[in-house]
């Protein structure tokens, strides 16, 4: 965040909690204006409309997701552990995700598909990121002989991170943590199955 305009920071973390519990069409800059008790003229000296704002948000979002991945998987050692860690995350999706109102990266996705082309594409970039970086993880994996040599590493990263997305989604709707909890425990298991013979006891 930018520590030399405090007010810019104070829309950003205002907005993306509004962005991602109200979505972007539902959220107005009046809205914006009422929640960070500013006046509009405050506002549109630091973003020249509505969607620079989400934007940001979208990224400030961002860095908190990536902070909490990292967080996770700095004391791991073998990619099942980082990667388990990474789902773990969401272990509580439904009443304390890492960003109030669920993964914004999914909820980004959904609305900007059609009526926000840029906000779209950027969220499209940081999915194909977090996929090349679960990559990186399994391919740590094979290369420490803890996965099977034949893995398709990214095939791989696409499942698990469709899996950890439509498992926030699932518990979210549900409004229990299922569907997360399943999804890690049944990962765990493919996971094995994906073990090097000579990992194995």
């Amino acid at each position: 965040m930018n520590k030399e305009d405090p007010i810019r920071d104070l829309i950003i973390q205002t907005s993306l909690k509004l962005f991602n519990k109200k979505g972007y069409n539902q959220t107005s800059i009046q809205d914006i204006m009422n929640a960070t008790a500013l006046p509009k003229g405050a506002i549109y000296r630091r973003f020249e409309n509505k969607n620079d704002i989400a934007i940001a948000s979208f990224k400030y979002s961002m860095s908190i997701i990536w902070h909490h991945y990292f967080e996770a998987i700095k004391s791991k050692y073998t990619a099942t552990d980082k990667i388990i860690a990474m789902f773990e995350v969401y272990h509580d999706a439904v009443h304390t995700p890492p960003v109030d109102g669920g993964c914004p990266l999914l909820n980004t996705a959904i609305e900007s598909d059609d009526g926000f082309p840029e906000l779209h594409e950027i969220a499209a970039n940081t999915h194909n990121e977090t996929l090349l970086f679960l990559q990186s993880i399994i391919e740590e994996g094979i290369h420490s002989k803890e996965f099977n040599q034949n893995i398709n590493s990214y095939s791989l990263a696409s499942f698990l991170f469709s899996t950890l997305e439509g498992a926030v989604m699932s518990s979210r709707l549900a409004l229990n943590n299922d569907h997360i909890n399943h999804s890690i425990e049944q990962i765990k298991y493919l996971l094995q199955q994906y073990a090097s013979k000579s990992q194995e006891v």
